[in-house]
């Protein structure tokens, strides 16, 4: 997995908040860790608090941490909370003229939705303190 995906930023980012669940990290830490930009870290773990993985605080003592127990939390998640697709979706923004063609994007768009479920399945079967512990 690519080090600069949002996904493996926010996966390293629960793995780290699954060994102290409590613990209140800053943007700004997890950024210096992660080597990226605050912003970048704020977006990310935006996404994971409107999914209801994290919580945020304000003010000075303020960060992210946890929203439900690690042990509740599974890549599943994580992975449908960013709405990424590790799959290519299938678009077709016309319809092909060619029978063969309008035959093959079906297939091919039906065998790669089957790969998604697949995948999703396989990561709800891992949290993220699984992660941590291997």
């Amino acid at each position: 997995m690519k080090r600069n995906s949002r996904l493996s930023l926010a996966l390293h980012t629960l793995g780290h908040m699954a060994g102290e669940p409590q613990r209140v990290r800053t943007s700004s830490d997890i950024a210096a860790h992660a080597g990226t930009n605050p912003v970048v870290v704020r977006r990310v773990l935006g996404r994971l608090k409107d999914a209801g993985l994290l919580l945020s605080e304000k003010g000075h003592a303020g960060g992210w941490r946890l929203a439900r127990p690690p042990e509740s939390i599974t890549l599943a998640d994580v992975y449908l909370a960013l709405d990424e697709s590790l799959v290519a979706p299938a678009t077709e923004t016309e319809v092909p003229a060619c029978s063969v063609e309008h035959a093959l994007h079906r297939r091919v768009a039906g065998v790669l939705e089957d790969v998604e479920k697949s995948l999703i399945r396989r990561l709800s079967e891992t949290t993220i303190v699984e992660v941590r512990e291997s």
